[in-house]
């Protein structure tokens, strides 16, 4: 069963003064990508975040977030000093010139970076307790996110073998139209040649030029490989584990042999199967880029 790449999981969880809320959420992407915003002070959970998305995803970009809040009987708060000096020297200037009052203390007491709430814990076995309940919660969204990815990947697979089973019904009509391409083109070559010599063309000289154009006009070589492309998507959708990169692969495949199919094409009813089946395998190439 494939998996999809894009999802979200939320989790929640409190411990002593804490409570938190961590949320989970995933796009495509070629590589396995992994950002993390956690509160200040829990520095351990980036790693947590990290090793978590890598053990349960192989590809897509994963952004972590925790909101965490303190309770106000558990927060404290603090001044800092330095930030009220430099705040003061750095309008000293305008005081001693007349053009600003000396501060207050409640004005300097408004200013950004003064009045700091502490975000860290003074007990390093309650901060541990704290980051270990953080971390269950992280995982929790963390699967929660897997769950939601594997859903999404119950839905490609499902449009990905429809897509494939229109590829394989374009590809045996192909089969069946291309083998008028040698009659065709020794008709349309003793034409040209009956217009160019008249009731002097060649019998023997006909048929060895037609037989040449029909042989740089076979299809088979591809019909078969784009044969065997339809039976190692079906392969591939139905194996275990990531196949995103393999399916991306198999379809630059299946685009090259139907590029040659057309250009090799001498009828235009296999021509328009051609083009049907370009486009039907971009439609394919569109749903494989939302796979693991």
């Amino acid at each position: 069963m494939l998996n999809g790449m894009t999802g979200f999981g939320r989790a929640e969880g409190a411990a002593g003064d804490w409570s938190w809320s961590v949320e989970a959420r995933s796009v495509n992407g070629r590589n396995m990508e992994v950002r993390f915003r956690g509160p200040p002070g829990f520095d351990t959970l980036d790693r947590a975040a990290r090793e978590g998305a890598q053990a349960r995803f192989a590809r897509g970009q994963v952004t972590v977030g925790i909101q965490a809040k303190r309770s106000d009987s558990g927060g404290q708060v603090r001044i800092n000093l330095d930030q009220i000096e430099r705040y003061i020297e750095a309008g000293a200037g305008l005081v001693s010139s007349g053009k600003a009052a000396p501060p207050s203390l409640d004005g300097l007491l408004a200013l950004r970076g003064v009045v700091e709430a502490a975000e860290t814990l003074d007990d390093p076995a309650a901060q541990a307790a704290v980051e270990a309940a953080m971390a269950l919660s992280l995982g929790a969204a963390l699967d929660g996110l897997a769950i939601a990815r594997r859903e999404e990947g119950i839905a490609l697979t499902s449009v990905l073998i429809s897509v494939v089973d229109r590829i394989d019904v374009l590809v045996r009509q192909a089969g069946e139209v291309a083998g008028g391409q040698p009659a065709a083109i020794k008709a349309r070559f003793e034409a040209r040649m009956a217009e160019l010599l008249g009731e002097a063309a060649p019998v023997d000289r006909i048929v060895v030029e037609a037989a040449a154009m029909a042989v740089k006009a076979d299809v088979r070589e591809e019909l078969d490989r784009l044969a065997g492309h339809v039976d190692g998507a079906r392969a591939l959708i139905a194996s275990e584990g990531p196949s995103g990169r393999r399916l991306d692969f198999l379809t630059q495949e299946f685009m090259r042999e139907a590029n040659t199919l057309c250009s090799k094409s001498t009828l235009s009813a296999l021509t328009n199967i051609g083009l049907d089946l370009k486009a039907t395998i971009e439609q394919f190439r569109e749903q494989v880029q939302n796979v693991e």
